[in-house]
């Protein structure tokens, strides 16, 4: 693997997913940005210290901010906003019906139960609709650059949110979306453990990818060859990094990960690593944002 030599180009994407929810995450993606290999972060826009993440990617421009869309685990923008004209009020009060119907606030704690409902339950496309029109929105406003689109867990890929994605493409400006297929075999030869998780994964992703795929590339949509980070689930440390680097393959990849100054330091700790660095070098790896695909 480290003798591995390529005739095309390797062109990486790192981002860091979570952006805006804790000063801990918001200080370890600068951190990672200013003094290691990561360049791209996914904000979600509802989270408490979002405007912290928007102040200090205004500080660092060459920082692609990207939205990181929240269906499930965590805050949405029905939750956040107070309605003050009559628009507005339309819009809470049928997103409060939807709400209602998921039992926990407008974002199902159980990933599984809300994949089974926004599938089975076609009412709720209008819900994921207004949604994620206002997540839009609450990036619009922050007067950065988008530049990709990915979801919490990964449900930007749902199929039921990715057709409202694909129609709404134009409106919302998406042109680069996360296309999460992670090379389960490549994968096997850099980690072990962690397998009925990794298997899993793999198999719906895989099968995610293969439907969404054609269809992003029909509305003009770029997304990276292949992405890791998914089947590592937490677990992008150093040593990863290092069996990673020199075996990565040709063409264009994004590797995401949740670095933070506490939960997962140790993410943060490879982002920084001059060994990863030197790797990069060595492996002669071209580092971009979404942007630049």
């Amino acid at each position: 693997m480290r003798g591995f030599v390529s005739t095309r180009i390797r062109r990486l994407i790192v981002n860091a997913d979570d952006f805006g929810r804790s000063p801990s995450i918001n200080s370890a993606v600068i951190r990672a940005h200013r003094d290691g290999i990561l360049t791209t972060a996914s904000l979600m826009v509802n989270e408490p210290f979002a405007d912290e993440a928007v102040q200090l990617a205004r500080e660092n421009p060459r920082l692609g901010v990207g939205l990181h869309l929240v269906l499930v685990g965590g805050r949405t923008s029905a939750n956040n906003q107070q309605p003050t004209t009559h628009n507005q009020r339309r819009r809470a009060s049928a997103l409060g019906v939807a709400c209602s119907k998921l039992n926990a606030g407008c974002s199902p704690m159980s990933p599984v139960q809300a994949g089974f409902q926004f599938f089975f339950d076609r009412s709720m496309e209008t819900w994921i609709e207004q949604e994620l029109s206002l997540q839009f929105e609450r990036f619009r406003a922050t007067g950065l650059v988008l530049d990709h689109v990915d979801g919490h867990l990964n449900f930007h890929l749902h199929p039921t949110v990715l057709r409202v994605l694909l129609r709404k493409a134009d409106q919302w400006g998406i042109r680069r979306l996360r296309l999460t297929v992670d090379p389960f075999w490549l994968n096997t030869r850099l980690a072990g453990g962690e397998w009925t998780y990794r298997c899993s994964h793999a198999l719906i992703f895989r099968m995610l990818s293969a439907w969404a795929g054609p269809k992003l590339r029909r509305a003009g949509i770029r997304h990276t060859d292949r992405v890791f980070g998914l089947l590592q689930n937490g677990r992008v440390h150093e040593d990863f990094l290092l069996r990673l680097l020199p075996c990565l393959p040709a063409g264009d990849s994004e590797l995401y990960s949740h670095p933070s100054e506490t939960d997962f330091a140790h993410e943060t700790a490879a982002l920084i690593s001059p060994r990863v660095r030197r790797a990069v070098a060595a492996a002669g790896i071209r580092l971009i944002r979404h942007q630049d695909l």
